[in-house]
């Protein structure tokens, strides 16, 4: 950092606009529809996404909107580790939710959507000790998903998470230790879905 109070503020501007864009809710859209349009990657078409965004990703914002509005979050990032408690219970319900609509709708059992609930419960726990950096952590998770199917996709993503990372920081969301636990996290699921799957 330099005493320059104008790069100071670029920074901080530039932090701002990578940490909100690239949040976990738009990277998992930003995935879900790379790969359906990505030949030989899936079997996806438009239509397979409207569950995820009407059970999953729909309900998290109106949850997340709802509770800032209310006052029961700080903002819109939950960036409270105590606030965080229920936000993590919400997600992990709806995904449950999401798994079982799919497997009763098709048998289709969503591997994705299982790693991601795991994860999600892993944070869960982590949370009672440390506020990992969520964005970190599934920007992480995110890219083991795309490198699953594209290696170019998930270097990509894997670099964008180490600068998503280094934004928590320069924002003051996080300390170093909260985005490192956040990554271990991401990664060690990541792994397991890019090795298992």
């Amino acid at each position: 950092m330099t005493d320059n109070p104008t790069s100071d503020s670029l920074l901080i501007k530039i932090s701002k606009v990578i940490s909100n864009f690239f949040n976990p809710i738009v990277s998992l859209i930003i995935y879900y529809i790379v790969l359906t349009y990505t030949p030989h990657a899936s079997n996806l078409d438009v239509t397979n996404f409207f569950p995820i965004l009407f059970i999953l990703v729909i309900p998290v914002v109106i949850w997340i909107v709802w509770n800032v509005k209310k006052g029961h979050y700080t903002n819109m990032d939950v960036s409270n580790r105590k606030q965080r408690n229920s936000l993590y219970i919400v997600i992990v319900i709806l995904c449950a939710i999401y798994l079982a609509y799919e497997f009763f709708r098709n048998g289709n059992k969503d591997t994705t959507v299982f790693f991601l609930l795991i994860l999600l419960i892993l944070m869960q726990i982590s949370n009672f000790f440390i506020k990992s950096s969520m964005h970190t952590s599934l920007n992480l998770f995110v890219a083991f998903l795309f490198l699953k199917f594209s290696l170019p996709w998930g270097i990509f993503w894997i670099i964008l998470s180490i600068i998503i990372g280094i934004t928590r920081i320069i924002l003051k969301r996080h300390t170093l230790a909260e985005v490192i636990s956040g990554a271990v996290l991401g990664s060690l699921v990541g792994l397991a879905y890019y090795f298992v799957i």
